[in-house]
């Protein structure tokens, strides 16, 4: 068995510790979000948690963890016999993000349902972390049903699962931890706000502690057994810690000067509904029983607020979560009451000074448990030429509408085409491959039907054999990569389109994140092209790249284009079932190398030859009017608008025309 990394030895990242030993504290507060770079120690600090909480007492042989002293009535392992107790260690889940739906939340057995009728149930994960902790690293990229899921048993303590009828629910209370790296993608908004806690984590810069870093995690490394030794006393501190603040924790008393606080702090701030009062208020009563305190302070109610609000208060998907905490200080300072100390300064045994746990070493923010390159690497380039001009902002994004791909994909689900996926309308049944997941009972009955006199049925059941079954075929919709072919040259420059054109694939950026599609950046500018962001699934990062973006030099269209397709061909083995759609924005010139428009033609004809849509958004502009763009829409095989048209209802036209040229 390996030894963990213990819990008190992690360097720095005193946010972290804090938000994780409140939810060990009081589960009610709802979990944490961890948001960082890579390599922040978000992993190693959640998994050395589960061996701080202290151990749960459950029925012997129950594979639900019923606890004896109040003993799920539902329990489909009970009822269970009174007076049998057994103690086991807190449990930490690992939800995979390639994990399907069965496997989170267990199975029925539908074969042996309906030809038996027996009730068989394997339990999933979601039972497994009962009473303990649920995992989920890189959250941000698990499939949305299975996040709804998770987030629908986290607020309601329990899992259904239902097929055809049968039903089955177990209890299901955990404390549920997310791990994400924002530049691979964000969550949804009203996701982001199932979480009650979030924290970010980032890298120290300073050398002690990024050297205090490398020696702890060389030494455990090099000798696990012995360094947990050496942290056993700490660990243990905590953990008695803990359970001494679950004893006090009914005992707190949240005053009404508290919860004026908190009222006003959600309101000065513009959060949505009042989940962000209800987990400010749990939040701060549990600072106050880490702390060992009766009463709720000022003070809890700002440490609440900091791990509360930040990713509540988001209103553009581009903008970073953060709270203003000078607004925050003056709020708390105008609605304090008489006894209330606005400015608090708690030292290092109070909210802020991460529980408590040794770090004499360290700084008091920031750190990890291994080196961790510096950044840079993924910089944006900066070409000269010509005639070069510094970024320009965008313009203000709008709202448009569906560009689709023609067609019925099998990708990820997502928003934007139409394709044959899990979850979705029922188009039609097949046999099943595999296990039986979604039965069409319709085409199950139709294909037993005709067999029940030669197996010899007698009475009012209905005889079902394996090959009778039959598995439902569903539609829905799929996410694809959306690539972004920008002409950033002079001619784009000169007529000062460039803040019109950033603003028109903003607003394209915003509804790939509303679509979960996977987004890349191609710009071609000067004497070659660049991708400016591969795939990815952060449109975060695409919108940062293209505000930055310079413009100035020749263009060399062809340069680009063929840079699209080998991004295409390569993320076409990376993932194989994601379709692409093409949006080259361009007025359709081409100055750059020898015969720039007959290369142009040939590399757009590379496109249409694969069958990839595109659209292009064409942004010539003045009196006099060229058709260069249109001539390039043809020769990809797809079909052309305007920036003016992008905005208008004309665009359900264009989704009409891509598909009609792809049929």
């Amino acid at each position: 068995m390996i030894t963990p990394f213990p819990f008190t030895a992690v360097v720095g990242q005193d946010d972290l510790r804090l938000a994780l030993l409140l939810n060990a504290v009081s589960p009610a507060v709802g979990g944490v979000l961890v948001r960082g770079e890579k390599g922040t120690a978000k992993s190693t600090a959640v998994r050395a948690l589960s061996a701080l909480l202290p151990e749960v007492a459950v029925v012997p042989g129950c594979r639900f963890s019923c606890d004896p002293d109040a003993a799920d009535p539902a329990c489909p392992d009970g009822p269970h016999e009174a007076g049998t107790r057994a103690q086991r260690p807190a449990r930490m889940v690992e939800l995979p993000v390639g994990a399907s739906e069965d496997r989170l939340v267990g199975a029925l057995d539908i074969e042996r349902a309906l030809a038996e009728g027996v009730k068989a149930f394997e339990p999933g994960l979601l039972a497994d972390a009962h009473r303990g902790i649920l995992y989920v690293d890189e959250v941000n990229l698990l499939h949305d049903h299975l996040v709804d899921l998770l987030l629908d048993a986290a607020a309601m303590g329990a899992s259904y699962v239902e097929r055809e009828g049968v039903s089955v629910r177990h209890a299901a209370r955990f404390l549920l931890v997310g791990t994400m790296n924002p530049e691979e993608g964000e969550l949804r908004p009203q996701l982001l706000d199932r979480f009650g806690l979030t924290v970010e984590v980032t890298a120290s810069r300073e050398p002690d502690q990024r050297v205090e870093v490398v020696r702890r995690r060389l030494a455990h490394d090099d000798d696990p057994a012995a360094f947990a030794a050496r942290w056993a006393d700490e660990e243990a501190a905590v953990r008695q810690r803990i359970v001494a603040a679950r004893k006090l924790l009914p005992s707190v008393r949240l005053g009404d000067g508290a919860l004026r606080q908190i009222a006003a702090t959600c309101a000065a701030f513009e959060v949505d509904g009042m989940r962000a009062d209800i987990v400010m208020a749990r939040t701060a009563t549990a600072l106050a029983a880490w702390a060992g305190r009766t009463d709720v302070l000022a003070e809890d109610v700002r440490q609440a607020a900091l791990l509360a609000l930040p990713h509540r208060r988001r209103r553009n998907p581009f903008d970073a979560p953060g709270l203003d905490e000078d607004k925050l200080d003056e709020t708390l300072e105008e609605f304090a009451g008489p006894d209330d100390d606005p400015d608090p300064d708690p030292g290092p045994d109070g909210p802020g000074g991460g529980g408590g746990q040794p770090a004499p070493d360290a700084p008091p923010r920031g750190g990890d448990t291994g080196a961790r390159p510096e950044a840079g690497e993924d910089g944006e380039p900066q070409p000269s030429g010509a005639g070069e001009q510094s970024a320009v902002g965008a313009a203000e994004p709008f709202r448009t509408k569906v560009l689709s791909v023609p067609g019925l994909g099998e990708g990820s689900a997502g928003r934007r085409s139409r394709a044959r996926t899990e979850h979705g309308r029922t188009t039609g049944a097949r046999r099943p491959r595999g296990a039986l997941t979604r039965l069409h009972l319709a085409a199950t009955v139709q294909a037993a039907a005709p067999h029940q006199r030669a197996r010899g049925r007698s009475g009012p059941g209905l005889v079902v054999r394996r090959d009778d079954l039959r598995q439902a075929t569903r539609e829905g919709r799929e996410g694809n990569l959306v690539l972004f072919v920008v002409d950033a040259s002079g001619s784009m420059a000169a007529r000062q389109r460039m803040s019109a054109v950033k603003g028109a694939v903003l607003s394209l950026l915003l509804d790939a994140y509303q679509r979960r599609d996977k987004v890349g950046l191609v710009t071609f500018r000067g004497a070659a092209a660049d991708v400016a962001l591969p795939p990815t699934s952060s449109v975060d990062a695409a919108a940062a790249r293209l505000e930055s973006l310079p413009t100035g030099g020749r263009t060399p269209l062809a340069a680009g284009l063929l840079k699209a397709h080998e991004v295409l061909r390569v993320e076409r083995l990376r993932d194989p079932a994601r379709r692409p759609l093409v949006v080259v924005v361009t007025d359709g010139r081409a100055t750059g190398g020898p015969e720039p428009v007959a290369l142009a033609a040939r590399a757009a004809r590379l496109f249409a030859a694969d069958g990839v849509a595109s659209v292009v958004v064409d942004c010539e502009s003045g009196p006099v009017r060229l058709g260069l763009a249109a001539q390039l829409a043809g020769e990809l095989g797809g079909t052309a608008v305007t920036l003016d048209e992008l905005r208008a209802d004309a665009i359900a036209g264009l989704v009409k025309d891509v598909r009609r040229r792809a049929a």
